[in-house]
């Protein structure tokens, strides 16, 4: 949503697909999950007395709009992307098949995994660690808007300290909010490594998939 307080910021949009771009053009092999906070949040919705599946599956249609987003942007961009979707959108995306997803990477395209798990009460985290484990990711990049871990929120603890890499036990045991339990432990058990990084920082999904030491490592 960019400096929007919700939507789509095109210039946002625009920022992120070129960070993906570059990637793709070092001829890896990519496929993306986004949340639809920016649109509707379904916990907080349930917090409010929004029954829990309900709000769950609002939020998983606001996944697919960002995916439409993103998948316009890019082609505007001459990158080859497929929408797949874990619940039925055929007028709007393919259903996410596993196998079809990684022949879609293996050709070029990248692919967005759109609306999460396609279950409530799992979060776009959840989502992200099982897709990794199915196409078999040799790492997840946690795209957000800080620069790594930290032992707080520096957005709002001011002396919050920066951690360079961790174990993820120790994101579990110490409760850090960097990604949700599921997708830890999910991760963890198939010993994929997560790369925490700021997704406004120019330059940084490249200089991750290139073997630099940007941002967190958690292991």
């Amino acid at each position: 949503m960019g400096p929007q307080q919700f939507g789509i910021d095109s210039k946002t949009v625009e920022s992120i697909c070129q960070e993906v771009r570059e990637v793709r053009d070092l001829g890896l092999e990519v496929g993306l999950v986004v949340g639809g906070g920016n649109i509707f949040r379904g916990l907080a919705a349930s917090e409010r007395g929004m029954d829990r599946v309900t709000a769950d599956n609002m939020g998983m249609l606001a996944t697919i709009i960002n995916s439409l987003a993103l998948m316009d942007a890019l082609e505007q961009m001459g990158v080859y992307v497929r929408v797949m979707s874990a619940v039925r959108t055929e007028s709007f995306a393919e259903p996410y098949i596993r196998r079809r997803a990684t022949r879609h990477m293996e050709k070029g395209r990248v692919v967005i995994l759109a609306a999460g798990t396609g279950n409530p009460y799992f979060s776009t985290d959840t989502a992200a660690a099982l897709r990794a484990i199915e196409v078999g990711a040799e790492v997840l990049v946690k795209a957000t808007n800080v620069d790594g871990v930290f032992t707080a929120d520096p957005r709002k603890i001011a002396d919050a300290q920066y951690i360079p890499s961790i174990s993820y036990m120790e994101v579990l045991t110490k409760r850090l909010k960097v990604l949700d339990s599921t997708a830890i432990s999910l991760l963890m058990d198939n010993h994929i490594p997560i790369r925490v990084v700021n997704l406004h920082t120019r330059g940084n999904l490249r200089r991750v998939v290139l073997g630099e030491d940007v941002g967190t490592l958690i292991s």
